[in-house]
């Protein structure tokens, strides 16, 4: 399956905004002239799962931040009024056909500016990799990955989601780890931890799984357990093995051996050390990982 992008022109000197979006968090980067920047937050937003006034408010929040600061705050001097060239919007499900309502929404909140929105993972592409050929992944609450040509995305295994796939992401990382809890695959003195730490009763597990909206982000919230006892030899083992299954179930397919794995996301971040040895040991080269990618992202659009 083969995707095609329009590459920036980066001989340009013009304002930018760039944004990193997930389900959660919002992160709005103003590139002011002399390659300065200020950074704001938002709640995050998701064009799968919000509806049209929710995605406005959101915005309204980050143009709000943003004129504030340009007409009063640190950019005064710098920026005398919100004027954009470019937004670039990289976010959680930016996806065609539900993207391009938050196309028309930035488009009416930066009328001056050319308006791209792109997915999450494109986004991560470019932070992690830049103009260079890669292979990018995802490991957070949830997951994914991508072959990258050092502009757009090549090829793409689907990442299915926390229940058929999302492979060492938070999510399943927590899910199977309840698992082997309950059943008491992992030693005793583990399963009492894991108890004692959470204070969590069977009965407590499965109605914030079954019964609980979004047990997705429930079982990611699990993972500083295994950051906690990562030394343990079964943790360690539990770790190794689901990052090695994330790379056959996912980055073996674009058979680009000779390419650097990178990462971003929290969990990647968390167990950097834990991924090496699975890249290694499934015969990848290592990349980078980064917690957060709107520095990288920022970089990639530089002139």
């Amino acid at each position: 399956m083969g995707f095609t992008y329009l590459c920036p022109d980066r001989n340009k000197t013009m304002m930018k905004l760039i944004v990193d979006s997930g389900s959660t968090k919002t992160v709005w980067c103003v590139v002011l002239p002399g390659n300065l920047s200020l950074t704001f937050h938002t709640a995050g937003l998701n064009p799968v799962r919000d509806d049209e006034d929710a995605m406005q408010e959101v915005v309204n929040s980050a143009l709000a931040a943003i004129q504030n600061e340009c007409t009063m705050g640190r950019a005064s001097s710098l920026l005398p009024d919100a004027s954009f060239r470019e937004v670039f919007f990289y976010g959680a499900g930016c996806i065609p056909p539900y993207s391009q309502t938050l196309q028309s929404i930035l488009q009416r909140a930066f009328p001056t500016a050319s308006v791209a929105v792109e997915s999450d993972l494109l986004g991560a592409a470019r932070a992690l990799c830049g103009s260079s050929e890669g292979i990018a992944c995802i490991l957070g609450t949830g997951a994914n990955s991508c072959l990258y040509d050092g502009c757009g995305i090549t090829r793409q295994t689907p990442a299915l989601g926390w229940i058929l796939g999302d492979e060492g992401s938070g999510a399943v990382l927590g899910r199977l780890l309840v698992g082997d809890v309950l059943k008491r695959q992992l030693p005793d003195a583990l399963c009492t931890a894991f108890f004692d730490h959470f204070h969590l009763t069977q009965a407590d597990l499965i109605e914030r799984v079954y019964r609980q909206p979004q047990p997705n982000r429930f079982l990611a919230s699990l993972v500083p357990f295994l950051a906690e006892h990562a030394d343990d030899a079964p943790i360690h083992a539990f770790l190794l093995g689901e990052f090695r299954r994330f790379l056959i179930r996912n980055v073996v397919a674009y058979g680009r051996r000779d390419l650097p794995v990178s990462f971003v996301g929290g969990v990647a971040s968390q167990f950097a050390s834990q991924l090496r040895e699975a890249v290694e040991a499934e015969g990848f080269i290592m990349g980078q990982v980064l917690s957060n990618p709107i520095q990288g992202m920022v970089q990639y659009h530089q002139p």
